[in-house]
């Protein structure tokens, strides 16, 4: 933020200003553009390595299950409220006032934030480093490989029980889903030391590594039906900027609604509705049958509620080019707006707004319950890398449908954007039978166990 606040003050770090296109403008210097990207590289890292870690490690003070459930409600609650101030105060500020002003306010949020965070740090709960977990996983693979020749023994002592210190309760023998990777806990001649320890790390490897990674796999899944999920809303988030700039936007006589301004409507939708989920939907929901509502069953559906966001934005899309026909507007020049207010299309951002409350949070729970106890840093950043790279395939098949079909023009009043919404909601649909599937397959590894004993460890999503 320090960089970014000097690239907007100092005159040495930015071009000269200019006329918008004048032929006299300069363009950026190297310098300029390198000292600009390196700021904005390690925004994105300091922000991709504390937002999720920082989930973690607020669920981690917590021994109630359900205490963590309801930090991860409120965690994405402050995200979203914080999207809020940046997306309205802080751009008006930017726009309005000045750069420097706006980036400086971010910079004094972080440094109080830090203080914060380091005035409480001799109260926290702190993890004992014990290595990367991954090596362990990658070991399963290699000693899994190597022993491939190895007969699979019934027998308990035939495997290596070593235990990472946790309370999680590992079967005497490995389940018999993956068998393959059994043979990584198997001991043979040579594998152990006297005193018990392994001699060979990358041929022998405990049970409870195995298992570990075998509860991966079977979330592969559930976490992939989650990309797909995520692109719909990654192209509606574009696609309906692009139809506000097409649409009366104003907002009584002297004030312009920013079209860019008018995905706040989803986080203001996803704030106010997670809180109402926390203090009173999920309470009811378990007065009424007496258990929780699991974290699968909130992503379920979160799918069903973004199917329906689409749907509803086909819709909207196209009343919007039935009044661009009406108006003769498909004839007309580009920027031509329609007679249609902005409104229209807040509804489908406020479903699609309480589709992210109900699945954002699941998400992140469902992870941080079933992953493994080293992985449970990674367990609640799988969400943001679930965002990241369904921005991409969202750009992919926009590129694809622009590509093969007439649907994307320049001017969206020659368009079919309407189809476009019909295929989302159709790859929606399908994606969603993909993740009951996917669901019903799956049995919880670690149902927290409610204090009214609602839920066993056994419970699918219903």
């Amino acid at each position: 933020m320090i960089l970014l606040t000097l690239t907007a003050k100092l005159s040495s770090l930015k071009p000269q200003p200019c006329q918008t296109g004048s032929s006299l403008c300069q363009t950026p210097s190297k310098l300029q553009l390198a000292v600009l990207y390196v700021s904005i590289a390690m925004a994105s890292a300091g922000l991709g390595g504390s937002r999720y870690t920082l989930a973690t490690l607020g669920a981690n003070q917590l021994d109630n299950p359900k205490d963590k459930e309801t930090f991860f409600n409120w965690f994405f609650f402050t995200v979203f409220a914080s999207c809020i101030i940046s997306s309205t105060a802080i751009v008006y500020i930017e726009d309005s006032i000045s750069w420097a002003l706006g980036y400086g306010i971010c910079f004094a949020a972080n440094f109080i934030a830090l203080a914060i965070f380091l005035a409480g740090h001799r109260f926290y709960k702190h993890d004992k480093p014990r290595g990367s977990p991954f090596t362990g996983l990658l070991c399963v693979l290699v000693a899994a490989i190597r022993k491939r020749k190895v007969t699979i023994p019934s027998r308990n002592e035939d495997y290596y029980h070593e235990h990472d210190g946790t309370n999680k309760v590992i079967p005497a023998t490995p389940k018999r889903s993956f068998r393959f990777l059994n043979r990584a806990a198997v001991k043979t001649g040579g594998d152990l030391h006297l005193d018990g320890s392994i001699a060979r790390p990358w041929k022998l490897c405990s049970l409870q590594q195995v298992e570990d990674l075998k509860t991966l796999i079977r979330l592969f899944p559930i976490w992939s039906s989650g990309i797909f999920l995520t692109t719909p809303i990654a192209i509606q988030s574009s696609i309906t900027v692009i139809q506000a700039l097409s649409m009366d936007r104003h907002l009584g006589s002297n004030f312009k609604i920013p079209a860019a301004s008018i995905i706040v409507v989803v986080l203001v939708s996803s704030s106010l509705f997670i809180a109402l989920l926390d203090r009173f939907l999920f309470p009811t929901w378990q007065k009424l049958t007496g258990r929780p509502l699991m974290p699968l069953q909130r992503i379920g559906v979160g799918h069903v509620i973004n199917i329906l966001s689409m749907a509803i934005s086909a819709l909207v899309e196209s009343k919007r080019l039935e009044t661009v026909h009406d108006h003769h507007l498909d004839q007309a020049h580009d920027g031509a707006i329609v007679p249609m207010l902005v409104w229209w299309l807040f509804p489908q951002l406020v479903v699609v707004g309480i589709g992210d409350a109900f699945h954002f949070p699941g998400q992140v729970a469902l992870y941080y319950q079933e992953f493994p106890a080293s992985l449970r840093s990674t367990a609640t950043a799988m969400v943001s890398l679930v965002v990241g790279i369904a921005f991409y395939v969202s750009t992919a098949l926009v590129d694809l449908i622009r590509n093969i079909t007439g649907w994307l023009p320049a001017n969206i009043n020659n368009g079919r954007l309407d189809n476009l919404y019909w295929i989302l909601v159709t790859a929606g649909a399908l994606n969603f039978i993909y993740f009951l599937v996917c669901a019903k397959l799956y049995k919880y590894q670690n149902s927290p166990k409610e204090v009214d004993g609602a839920t066993s460890s056994s419970d699918t999503i219903e």
